[in-house]
């Protein structure tokens, strides 16, 4: 990998690590966890968690998790094999937030004659391709 790929690898993985972390982080906070309430209870895979948890104890769960795939992403920067695990958590994370888009009433809408959405949750098309980047960097960023 040339010095300059290294370098937009090393930017473009800190940058979703610092949205994991922020977000992760946010989550533990009472207003975040009203405000993922609308997307969590509508999606499929993720209504039931309502129904034997609180709407703060869910929120702290995936707060949870994006912390530490952050951290995992983080890792992978200097042990690629750690990526292939944390890439595809991050995966996981930014391809059920874009599902929203289809699971969320009233998250897509025209305004003025322009088709809108929730734009927050477009961020994650760049974020889940950087996140396949890690699972398939098989050289890794330290020099040995």
């Amino acid at each position: 990998m040339s010095k300059i790929n290294k370098l937009g690898y090393k930017i473009a993985v800190s940058g979703v690590v610092v949205v994991l972390l922020w977000i992760g982080f946010f989550k533990f906070t009472p207003s975040e966890a009203v405000g993922i309430k609308p997307y969590v209870e509508n999606h499929f895979l993720m209504s039931w968690m309502y129904k034997v948890l609180s709407v703060q104890v869910v929120s702290n769960i995936i707060g949870l998790f994006e912390i530490i795939v952050g951290i995992g992403l983080i890792w992978s920067l200097f042990k690629p094999q750690v990526g292939k695990i944390f890439g595809w958590a991050a995966v996981v994370i930014f391809g059920t937030t874009l599902s929203f888009l289809l699971t969320t009433p009233g998250i897509n809408k025209i305004i003025d004659g322009v088709p809108t959405t929730d734009f927050f949750v477009l961020k994650d098309i760049m974020a889940l391709g950087i996140s396949l980047m890690v699972v398939y960097n098989e050289t890794g960023l330290v020099e040995k």
